[in-house]
């Protein structure tokens, strides 16, 4: 499948739902994605959704983990929606929970404060 972007919003959280691999073809689209995200709505709580994705390389998780470095030098903050247990077992392997709220759902994330 190939990657894509679309983004919507669940109540006043900015959600960017990504489907398809990332991968180092497909790297350039999601830095481009990100940034856009960010320079848009930097100041504010951000959402990217992953439950679309079929993989992540260790170089999209680097690109995620910047973007929420940026939102939150813009005063926002950036958070993960994931619901699938193998991605969410790899989102703690390498610890990016850690640096990251992750959310079972859109709808967690936008309720939460």
């Amino acid at each position: 499948m190939p990657f894509s972007s679309s983004l919507d919003h669940a109540a006043a959280l900015p959600v960017l739902a990504l489907t398809g691999e990332v991968d180092l073809a497909t790297l350039p689209q999601l830095y481009q994605t990100l940034q856009h995200l960010v320079d848009t709505h930097g100041g504010d709580r951000l959402a990217v959704d992953l439950d679309g994705i079929e993989s992540i390389d260790d170089a999209g998780l680097g690109l995620l983990l910047g973007a929420g470095g940026r939102a939150r030098d813009r005063g926002g903050e950036l958070v993960i929606v994931c619901s699938g247990t193998r991605l969410r077992q790899r989102l703690r392997t390498t610890r990016l929970d850690q640096a990251l709220t992750v959310y079972p759902s859109v709808t967690a994330a936008a309720t939460a404060s």
